[in-house]
């Protein structure tokens, strides 16, 4: 016992290639987009944001395949989210758009941080308390998405609106990302549906076609993906908060009928007495046939009677 305790705690302060070479990839590609930015090539950009949100998702199903989570790993995957999720979106979106609002467009571009950092650090300390089945709010790749989608969309002109209006559309969708990501929505996780290593033969098939979807027309499929899946969680907690309510009702109408039966059957004297009257009859036995014979030769004075 005390061998597989030791060799568990080794385990967990190891550190290990294969996952942490995807964060690495997944921290070059938000450096990378920084960097794009700042020579003015927001497409690429935008690009390798969705890269970084590639390899965050395989560092950790990597991990877990090949048993190697290491806490070293969750803390290098954080820091690597907070570069390529966090900063790398807010900067790309204040280069291309939100400069030229002044100080809205910083703001705009420092609630995203900031939200990001938090939602990030709120997932650290409620990992092992919240529903593994939803995120509790907007996750930042889902965030950085949002933001990196709407840029490559404008740049790839598939975006009929006006230039003026654009910055606009970017400050909004740059605050309400940050917003999401500090929220209590409940957003699908997926990891319910987990995979091991081997999958059925329809996966691939799922695979292929989503391959094919993406690449019919990839900002305005990504973008359009991530608005829906943007909005799910909203749309998950009002079902929910009906459904709560419907239940209060019901309980609230089913209360005062209860109520009355209870006091009506406290008021009315004769249901009082009939439940006193139930109360002191006494059992009858069940007798046979031939003791009702019997009884009646009794009273009778049939046969078996003495004279």
């Amino acid at each position: 016992m005390q061998n597989l305790q030791s060799e568990d705690i080794k385990r967990r302060r190891g550190i290990y290639l294969l996952p942490n070479a995807f964060t690495t990839a997944n921290l070059f590609a938000g450096f990378f987009a920084v960097v794009q930015a700042m020579n003015g090539r927001f497409e690429m950009a935008a690009i390798a944001i969705f890269l970084a949100l590639v390899f965050d998702g395989m560092d950790g199903r990597v991990a877990r395949l090949t048993n190697t989570q290491s806490a070293f790993g969750e803390q290098y995957d954080s820091m690597a989210d907070m570069i390529s999720f966090g900063m790398a979106p807010a900067l790309v979106m204040y280069v291309w758009a939100l400069q030229g609002l002044g100080r809205w467009g910083w703001l705009a571009a420092f609630i995203y941080v900031v939200g990001a950092a938090l939602r990030l650090a709120r997932f650290n300390t409620n990992i092992a308390v919240v529903d593994k089945r939803f995120f509790q709010g907007l996750p930042s790749p889902s965030a950085a998405a949002l933001v990196a989608g709407f840029v490559w969309l404008a740049v790839d002109n598939k975006l009929a609106v006006s230039v003026n209006v654009v910055p606009w559309i970017g400050f909004v969708l740059t605050v309400y990302a940050g917003l999401a990501m500090v929220s209590n929505a409940p957003f699908y996780s997926g990891k319910s549906f987990a995979l091991g290593r081997s999958v059925p033969f329809w996966v691939m098939l799922v695979v292929v076609a989503v391959f094919v979807f993406v690449s019919a027309d990839p900002p305005l499929v990504l973008f359009g993906l991530f608005v829906l899946y943007g909005i799910s969680g909203w749309i998950i907690m009002g079902w929910r908060w009906k459904r709560a309510r419907d239940l209060t009702r019901m309980r609230s109408d089913a209360a005062p009928h209860e109520d009355a039966d209870a006091g009506l059957r406290r008021s009315d004297p004769h249901i009082q007495e009939a439940k006193g009257a139930e109360a002191g009859r006494p059992t009858q036995a069940v007798h046979s046939p031939a003791d009702a014979t019997r009884e009646r030769g009794t009273h009778t004075g049939g046969p078996g009677t003495p004279p």
